[in-house]
């Protein structure tokens, strides 16, 4: 049972948020279908249809999965859309809607009565049903089936580490904003990303928000250096004047300097050298080289910077049009750094 602290903790990082969802999509970047597959699904788990959204490129081979965690808002536009762009970045990308089994959001208004059902939501569930979209995910056409990586935004954020620290096919993970510290219910009691860092071994990427109260830099600097006391690839990146939902280009927290920046490295879209290279990792968000002025970040092993690829596999150069490879922060294969899953070595499929 959630306290009421809990409860007043978790509605202050919605408060900007209070806008019905659907009434300011028309606001959001749109990713067309060219040169990928996306659609609804449903996953079978016993005698329960869980819906996903998935997209892939249409073409190629041995893409990397990742598995798309949403904010409290379940699977809308915003987060298909997301979905859609792993697509055009070379992987195959597989949203959940997690909250279906309890009724789903989609038509509740009031945030207070979403998170009545969000942060109520048995954490064996949660974690049983991302098992079961990945496990499902293995299955479809062209995927490289151990290449699995996890990103989500907010409370997707915060489940990205429960789901981190579980589940061994993780082979990167990227969390956006996710406060360490919110409670997951379970059999034996509420259990926080604190909790779990230790666990976390997978290479992991941190997008944060320098202004944001939920979770407070403070708070994701300390997570991060939780992590990397078992974890030598971990990064905590928190962008200057950026705060809460900086990625949700739909609502008026959208920073576009810092989401961009966030998104190359999510997706690990640099080149991989023995030699020094200017990446996103070590640029600001004025382009600018990192200074003192620069990006806030923990920096992962060798003092390199980067995502996790969950095939560890060099990142793909891929274009915005055509699909090349899969470059994720989950791909680890030659590349000790932490990225997403990616396709195998980044040629054009």
């Amino acid at each position: 049972m959630l306290t009421r602290r809990q409860m007043l903790a978790t509605t202050s990082t919605f408060a900007g948020y209070a806008i019905a969802v659907d009434k300011v999509l028309a606001q959001a970047i749109k990713t067309d279908t060219d040169g990928i597959v996306a659609g609804d699904q449903v996953v079978k788990i016993g005698t329960y249809e869980m819906p996903v959204y998935e997209a892939r490129p249409a073409t190629g081979k041995d893409h990397a999965i990742v598995l798309v965690l949403s904010e409290i808002w379940g699977v809308h536009e915003y987060i298909r859309d997301c979905t859609r762009r792993f697509a055009k970045a070379g992987y195959y990308a597989v949203a959940p809607e997690l909250f279906k089994r309890e009724g789903g959001v989609a038509q509740i208004p009031n945030v207070q009565d979403i998170l009545k059902i969000v942060l109520a939501q048995k954490r064996e569930q949660t974690l049983g049903d991302c098992k079961a979209a990945v496990d499902w995910a293995k299955t479809r056409p062209n995927v490289k089936a151990t290449s699995v990586g996890v990103t989500g935004w907010c409370w997707g954020g915060s489940t990205v580490y429960q789901v981190a620290a579980t589940n061994p096919d993780m082979k990167a993970a990227v969390a956006w904003y996710g406060p360490p510290a919110r409670p997951y219910q379970g059999a034996a009691g509420p259990v926080s990303g604190f909790d779990l860092a230790r666990d976390i071994k997978a290479p992991f990427l941190g997008l944060y928000g320098e202004t944001d109260q939920n979770p407070k830099p403070e708070d994701a600097r300390r997570f991060g250096e939780l992590v990397k006391q078992h974890n030598p690839n971990v990064e905590v990146v928190v962008y200057p004047g950026a705060g809460h939902g900086f990625h949700a280009d739909y609502r008026p927290s959208y920073n576009a300097a810092a989401a961009t920046d966030a998104w190359k490295r999510c997706t690990f879209r640099r080149a991989v050298q023995n030699r020094t290279v200017h990446h996103p990792s070590t640029v600001n968000a004025a382009g600018r080289r990192r200074g003192a002025r620069g990006v806030d970040r923990t920096r992962s092993r060798n003092g390199e910077a980067g995502g996790a690829r969950p095939d560890g596999a060099q990142p793909p150069r891929s274009s915005a049009r055509a699909p090349r490879g899969p470059a994720t922060p989950l791909a680890p294969r030659r590349c000790p750094r932490p990225r997403l899953p990616s396709q195998a070595d980044g040629r054009r499929s």
